[in-house]
């Protein structure tokens, strides 16, 4: 079935703006050709009794789920800093101006 001229590669570059020269437009009918070739194989395998599925392994979901936790508070965060201002880590600044 297959069989992409090169009037249909030329064709295919013009619509996608590709500006092709006539070796390119024999590479490319060729590598077209085969490609439709292996494509028609694989859509003709026998999958009749095979289910439709969106991965072939049967691994379940194993992730645990999410559930919060009570965190640390502002005060415990900050505890072990070595510095902190308005409840909030001071580090030295090392970009800009200072203030």
């Amino acid at each position: 079935m297959p069989d992409i001229s090169r009037d249909e590669v030329a064709h295919l570059a013009r619509l996608s703006r590709l500006a092709l020269s006539d070796a390119e437009l024999d590479e490319f009918a060729g590598q077209l050709d085969s490609i439709l070739h292996h494509v028609k194989a694989v859509a003709e395998v026998a999958t009749d009794d095979v289910p439709p599925t969106a991965n072939p392994s049967e691994i379940v979901n194993v992730t645990r789920p999410d559930t919060t936790v009570p965190g640390l508070t502002p005060e415990q965060s900050l505890a072990g800093a070595p510095n902190a201002e308005e409840g909030r880590f001071a580090v030295p600044q090392i970009l800009g101006e200072s203030e």
